[in-house]
């Protein structure tokens, strides 16, 4: 009888789910074929059938345990848990039914470094993705930062846009999204 997996080797293949999960929902799901509807919901019958067709090993029970244990909650089940779609991060199109939120008077951009001085110019632009992903807490905002280099937190005058006329909406995992940071709404975190 084979043995079980250690918990390392657990941990190992819920992170490389997880990735390939972000991967297919936000971004490429024609790379297996995937369909999407309007709304980013794929089946996850079709996804795990389409998977094996390109040697990636998913099952109900894997991706219902990456959808429970994601710290971040990048991922939904549908409420008959037919479906799975990504929370937000698409460069895809995808309408996630998001409606306009009032944000906190301040959100928090997390960035490395290196990136700061062409932020502090430019402002935030979405790039790729649907939106500028913010942050309620900059504590939050330094952990996303540390992903890129040396972590850097931005704080974003959330009301003062808003009185502007920027719109915000609040993603179900409780990721701010807005479509741009133009830079007279934004301060380091020593500027504040």
């Amino acid at each position: 009888m084979p043995s079980a997996p250690s918990s390392t080797e657990k941990d190992r293949e819920l992170i490389a789910t997880s990735k390939f999960l972000s991967l297919i929902l936000r971004h490429q799901p024609q790379r297996i074929g995937l369909t999407l509807n309007d709304q980013g919901w794929a089946s996850i019958e079709q996804l795990t059938t389409l998977a094996a067709k390109h040697d990636k090993t998913l099952n109900r029970e894997l991706i219902e345990q990456v959808v429970a244990e994601d710290g971040k909650q990048r991922f939904a089940l549908s409420a008959d848990g037919r479906y799975i779609r990504a929370n937000q991060g698409h460069s895809i199109a995808v309408d996630l039914g998001l409606r306009a939120t009032e944000p906190p008077a301040l959100l928090y951009h997390g960035t490395a470094t290196r990136f700061v001085d062409a932020i502090l110019r430019e402002g935030l632009r979405k790039g790729s993705r649907q939106h500028v992903h913010l942050s309620a807490e900059p504590s939050t905002a330094a952990r996303v930062g540390q992903r890129h280099g040396k972590p850097q937190v931005l704080t974003v005058l959330a009301q003062a846009m808003l009185r502007a006329g920027h719109v915000f909406y609040l993603s179900d995992n409780g990721v701010w999204l807005t479509d741009a940071v133009p830079t007279k709404f934004l301060r380091t975190i020593d500027d504040v």
